[in-house]
Formats: structure tokens, C-alpha cells, sequence
């Protein structure tokens, strides 16, 4: 018995040719912060990022701006640990919110689509 199939995970098959789809998504690297922790001490703050490009010509623009996506994040997301008081959660929102203004300003143009993994605060 196939149990994937019976989760809805088994993979569909699809009529016709091609050697299916290119993929859109780019992974960057994890971007840290230093924070101020509830009793003083210094902590960090980790954000995983990513980028969904479906159009060609900008997820090569994309790939090519990579270090310089990676800056800007590093500022957005070091802009947010140093606001953020300790013993607080981040605010999720507007962090996505600022890291997307950030990667449309790098870009050039709209169109690409970050992803946050894990926001962290240790």
C-alpha cells in the first residue's frame, strides 16, 4: 500500500512531455542580530530567508543580487533587534513587511516574493 498516496503527499502524474517546471526559489542565508535579553545579557536574533521568483529575468537579477539582498536584510533585521525590548516578541508583520520593501528597493521592481522560515530570538 502506497501510504503517501493516502496523505495526499504522492506526487501527481501529469499528461504530456517536458521535463517539468524550473525552480523559482532562492535561499539565502540566515541573517542574525544581537539582542538584549530580560536579564541583560546580550542574545541573538535569527531570521531564515528566502526569495520567490517566478519571472526569469528578475530571479536571474535575483541570483546576481544575492549579497546585496543579504545586506539589506542584514540592516532591516538589525534595525528590529535594536528596537525590540527585552523580553518581547518580534513583530512578525511588520518584519516581513520591511524585509519585502527591502528586496523590491534591491531589485528594482516588484515581483519577487520573500519567504520567512524561522524568526528566532535567543
Amino acid at each position: 500500500m502506497e501510504r503517501r498516496a493516502l496523505l495526499g503527499l504522492k506526487p501527481l502524474k501529469t499528461s504530456g512531455g517536458g521535463g517539468g517546471g524550473q525552480e523559482t526559489y532562492i535561499r539565502l542565508a540566515t541573517v542574525t542580530a544581537s539582542v538584549t535579553r530580560p536579564d541583560g545579557r546580550s542574545g541573538v536574533m535569527t531570521v531564515e530567508t528566502g526569495v520567490d521568483v517566478p519571472d526569469a529575468a528578475l530571479r536571474t537579477r535575483a541570483g546576481q543580487s544575492a549579497p546585496r539582498l543579504r545586506a539589506a536584510y542584514n540592516t532591516v533585521v538589525q534595525r528590529t533587534a535594536q528596537a525590540l525590548l527585552p523580553g518581547y516578541a518580534p513583530n512578525i508583520d511588520r518584519l516581513a513587511q520591511e524585509l519585502q520593501a527591502a528586496t523590491d528597493t534591491t531589485l528594482g521592481r516588484t515581483g519577487a516574493r520573500l519567504l520567512l522560515g524561522t524568526v528566532m530570538v535567543v
